[in-house]
């Protein structure tokens, strides 16, 4: 028990000497004095993790599919607006050439940056929504670990980087993964349409196959910034580049089983029944569950 005391006070203490040094710029922010929001609203989606199914287990799903359409769509414009938006202020300081470069960028005092981070922190706790909408249609096998890891630890993990280094090379990879959930929510807006504009989905593969590139990308730019001495945290670029390891692996099972292992229902090449399997984003979007060996939708939704 004593030692467990001593590493509460010794984490404390660590956290109140981080305040020390952190940027005082975001400190009277929404969201960002104090890291509990953060914590507790990851942890309600959590709570819903384990509650929602149980409460959706017997009931009928539900369609929502205007919701759908209204909510990617809008993440569409929301991504867009961050992307566009770093990249305008970056462009406007391009003066700042000594500072200021996709090599390495100080983390200087650069408010309308730290501003498109901070709503870039925020669309990830928006993300939640995408576990809230499967659950509710009782999509529970797109669910995966690396669903939930994905969204959980991105919320936490920004909120660290808005807290500290709101700025500087923290722009690479928000402005990436902004640009990619362009194309990731246009997929999903365009799939929730109906199934007449599956024959215009044909590139729902790419999507993951981009991401991987993403992260080999941003590994290659933290590591060019540590290996030329980038005037920017060392913590934050050692970070980054074992977060991107992590999603390198869990992609690449995940695109491993979606596309190169042959499923169990295939004879001969070819498919034991009909439907398929669309995939981005680490999700499976099979709406369909093998029964008596045919395919059968599960239950009729409910309306909205």
């Amino acid at each position: 028990m004593e030692a467990v005391t001593h590493l509460l006070n010794d984490t404390v203490e660590f956290y109140k000497w981080g305040l020390t040094i952190a940027d005082k710029r975001v400190e009277g922010w929404p969201m960002m004095s104090s890291p509990i929001p953060t914590l507790a609203i990851s942890c309600l989606y959590l709570l819903f993790l384990w509650a929602g199914p149980r409460y959706m287990q017997d009931r009928q799903p539900y369609t929502l599919r205007k919701t759908l359409i209204v909510y990617n769509f809008s993440m569409v414009v929301l991504n867009f607006y961050i992307a566009k938006e770093v990249r305008t202020c970056r462009l406007l300081r391009g003066e700042e050439t000594s500072h200021f470069n996709v090599k390495c960028t100080r983390h200087l005092a650069q408010t309308d940056i730290a501003s498109a981070l901070w709503w870039y922190y925020i669309s990830k706790g928006v993300e939640f929504l995408d576990t809230v909408f499967f659950i509710l249609r009782k999509k529970f096998t797109q669910v995966s670990f690396l669903h939930v890891y994905h969204h959980c630890t991105m919320f936490i993990l920004w909120w660290i980087g808005i807290k500290w280094v709101p700025g500087g090379q923290s722009f690479f990879g928000a402005t990436i993964n902004s640009s990619i959930h362009v194309l990731m929510y246009g997929y999903y807006g365009l799939a929730a349409l109906g199934p007449h504009m599956q024959k215009y989905l044909w590139w729902k593969k790419y999507l993951t196959i981009i991401q991987m590139i993403q992260f080999h990308v941003t590994i290659g730019h933290a590591g060019h910034s540590l290996y030329t001495g980038c005037p920017f945290p060392a913590w934050m670029q050692w970070a980054l580049i074992g977060y991107a390891v992590t999603f390198i692996i869990l992609f690449a099972n995940f695109y491993y089983h979606a596309y190169r292992r042959k499923p169990a229902g295939l004879k001969g090449g070819k498919p034991a029944a009909n439907g398929s399997c669309a995939v981005a984003n680490g999700h499976s979007k099979a709406e369909e569950v093998e029964e008596n060996g045919r395919r059968q939708k599960k239950g009729r939704a409910k309306r909205e």
